[in-house]
């Protein structure tokens, strides 16, 4: 599939007119300096970038090493897997928001633009017209007997898949197991002979500027190799909730999906996922799923067929600033709980909606995606510390990590309804019961208990806070509402002390928002 990431456009007419700001400085120092200035800084560049280039290795040796073991893979699919562009492929814009619940109060700034690149080729690079669709991508061999890697969005769907060795041989190949979360997928092929293979590196030895080197199957080529280097590490894109990418700048395109990126060992440190692209084409700016991310997935597919990962039950979300001086916390460090699901190991260990979790089982959890990650690879069984933070006060619970189920769903716990619709009005706000019928309206889960925002006025104070008609205010300052009256004088008193946190669902999503008096604060 492909992917594009596009900035908007006046963040590039900024750095543009920033660049041309730079180039003109430097123009006119150069007029002040005179030409014969200017001709020995133009000799003592061009004498370092000469050195620069010297000291620089020959890539050929490195690319000869691995080639042999890169393939192509061709996919086809049924029409209905076709979009209406005609490219094939699950061409999905990735999941909204930053949480890996994909909140609805949360959205990330480019995530229209952001697709997983894959793409069909038919004559001409322009997608094929025919009722049976052909997809290309990229993948690497890891096993001499014949095991292949690749991005699961590379395959999902197909109705056969075909692996083309270096060689230009044909082999159809068995879907062994596919993991979405990750994206990522391993495929065996059998050719009756041993095959060339390539070596896992380690990712996290990877520092930002080390150079690496992208092969795959770009537009249909086959067989291209592109160089750049780590232009960061720890990207979040929002398409799951274990990003985790490398930001590399070698140039990516449709067809490179699932290729690897190498160290200058010759070793996968990384698997190409997803670029940022205003145009459809490389702009140097491209995703890659680290080994140490990807190895693990790898090996339980190999073993098992599927992926078995550690689970608590939370839904969290990120700590702001606004939440952190809210909850009287000292930063804004940390994952949120916004609910806890029933018989989960969160739940039977006592932790509660609204507990900041600092840590887990050791590892510090400083950004939001760290817990999800971390608790992921914890083998599940394993008996865990969580250190947490409620009411001002550090605790640390004991819990064991069960298997991430299929589907996780809160728990259902019925409760008593208000029997009438009763209303009340404070900072713009106009506030009524939840009744049985605006339950079943909005889609709120029988446990969530609170009043409904029927209206929120321009002027109000919390126009900021992204409030919507249907959002059930379930708590004010950590404390529980079940009626418009209540609502009202907890909103009053935390107006009176310009400190406010509201726990919220909409459409039965949990996410907290924070407001302090100081004008627009989000």
């Amino acid at each position: 599939m492909y992917s594009k990431f596009s900035p908007r456009r006046d963040g590039i007419g900024s750095f543009r007119r920033g660049h041309m700001t730079v180039l003109a400085s430097g123009v006119a120092l150069a007029l002040v300096a005179g030409p014969i200035a200017g001709l020995e800084l133009a000799r003592a560049q061009s004498s370092e970038t000469s050195g620069a280039m010297a000291q620089l290795p020959s890539l050929s040796p490195l690319v000869k090493n691995v080639m042999p073991a890169v393939v192509n893979i061709s996919v086809e699919q049924s029409a209905n897997v076709a979009d209406e562009s005609g490219s094939t492929g699950p061409d999905l814009q990735l999941g909204p928001g930053s949480s890996p619940q994909g909140s609805p109060f949360d959205q990330a700034p480019f995530d229209q633009y952001m697709k997983r690149f894959f793409g069909d080729q038919g004559r001409n690079g322009m997608p094929s017209p025919r009722m049976q669709a052909t997809a290309l991508g990229s993948g690497f061999i890891i096993d001499p007997s014949g095991l292949v890697v690749t991005d699961n969005h590379v395959v999902d769907g197909s109705k056969k898949v075909t692996v083309v060795l270096q060689d230009g041989s044909k082999h159809v190949a068995k879907i062994l197991g596919r993991d979405p979360k990750v994206d990522l997928a391993l495929l065996k092929i059998d050719v009756g002979h041993p095959l060339p293979y390539l070596p896992w590196g380690d990712s996290s030895a990877e520092q930002v500027g080390d150079w690496v080197v992208a092969v795959g199957n770009p537009f249909g080529l086959g067989g291209t190799v592109s160089a750049g280097i780590v232009s960061a590490r720890g990207r979040d894109i929002h398409s799951g909730p274990y990003d985790d990418f490398l930001q590399i700048d070698a140039p990516i395109n449709r067809g490179n999906s699932g290729g690897p990126t190498f160290n200058l060992k010759g070793e996968v440190i990384g698997i190409n996922t997803a670029i940022y692209s205003p145009n459809g084409g490389s702009v140097g700016i491209a995703f890659a799923t680290p080994s140490n991310l990807a190895k693990p997935v790898i090996d339980q597919l190999r073993e098992h067929g599927k992926v078995s990962r550690g689970w608590l039950g939370v839904e969290i979300q990120q700590v702001t600033p606004e939440i952190a001086k809210g909850l009287g916390l000292q930063d804004d460090r940390g994952a949120l709980v916004a609910n806890v699901t029933g018989d989960s190991p969160a739940e039977k260990a006592g932790i509660r909606q609204g507990d900041v979790i600092e840590s887990f089982n050791g590892h510090e959890v400083t950004k939001l995606r760290d817990l999800p990650i971390t608790v992921a690879e914890t083998p599940v069984g394993t008996e865990a510390k969580v250190q947490i933070r409620r009411n001002g006060q550090d605790m640390t619970l004991n819990l064991r990590v069960a298997e991430q189920p299929a589907n996780p769903q809160v728990a259902s716990n019925e409760g008593t309804e208000a029997p009438s619709a009763e209303r009340s009005s404070v900072l713009g706000l106009r506030l009524e019961s939840l009744t049985s019928g605006l339950r079943n309206e909005l889609h709120v889960p029988a446990q969530t208990k609170g009043v409904v925002v029927r209206s929120i006025s321009e002027s109000s104070p919390l126009a900021s806070l992204n409030l919507q008609p249907g959002d059930v205010i379930v708590s004010v300052n950590q404390e529980p509402v079940a009626t418009p009256a209540e609502a009202v004088a907890k909103l009053k008193q935390a107006e009176a002390n310009k400190n406010l946190v509201l726990l919220v669902n909409r459409h039965g999503v949990n996410q907290y928002v924070a407001w302090s008096g100081q004008g627009d604060q989000g």
